[in-house]
């Protein structure tokens, strides 16, 4: 018996690499991915443990204690020009946060050296697996100048549905140094 080490089955599961990434609401008709690997969880934050720290930008909401550590609290939709969650029709007691790290590897306790922070959104929805060659690089004319500087691209589903693909490096680069 032989094998092929390089048949067409084995080529097509090269071709068709997929990559998980989260799906979630900003606002209600915002949808967006960051990819899993750049996740470390996501959190239900009660509205009254997030201490506001002042002299930051309206985006930085405040830092909440996360398992022992300080963990800054950004309002995603805010940072990229939509609307304040703190504007949105909502009444909500608690908020839900997805904590993010720098880089491809999960850190491996929260005393890491590795910058976290977590992104106040909407909802969040699923997780989306897609081959990253099929994130295509946005059209400079369809997106506000607010956003770019935070796009990886965008994907186009199947069912026509475009989710705007984020890059948690730059959201993590933006936030004010100490």
């Amino acid at each position: 018996m032989t094998f092929e080490l390089f048949s067409p089955a084995s080529s097509n599961l090269q071709k068709s690499f997929q990559e998980q990434f989260l799906r979630f609401n900003l606002i209600p008709d915002t949808t967006v991915i960051l990819p899993v690997a750049q996740l470390i969880e996501v959190l239900t934050i009660p509205i009254n443990q997030i201490i506001p720290i002042p002299q930051m930008p309206s985006w930085v909401m405040g830092v909440y204690n996360w398992r022992g550590e300080v963990l800054w609290i950004v309002d995603l939709g805010n940072l990229l020009g939509l609307t304040p969650v703190h504007q949105q029709a909502l009444i909500i007691s608690n908020y839900r946060a997805i904590v993010i790290h720098e880089g491809k590897d999960k850190p491996n306790q929260t005393r890491s050296s590795t910058p976290m922070l977590g992104l106040v959104v909407s909802q969040v929805e699923d997780i989306e697996s897609i081959n990253p060659d099929e994130i295509q690089s946005p059209l400079a004319s369809a997106v506000s100048a607010s956003i770019t500087p935070f796009l990886r691209g965008y994907w186009l589903k199947n069912n026509g549905d475009l989710l705007i693909a984020l890059d948690s490096a730059a959201i993590l680069a933006a936030m004010p140094k100490a």
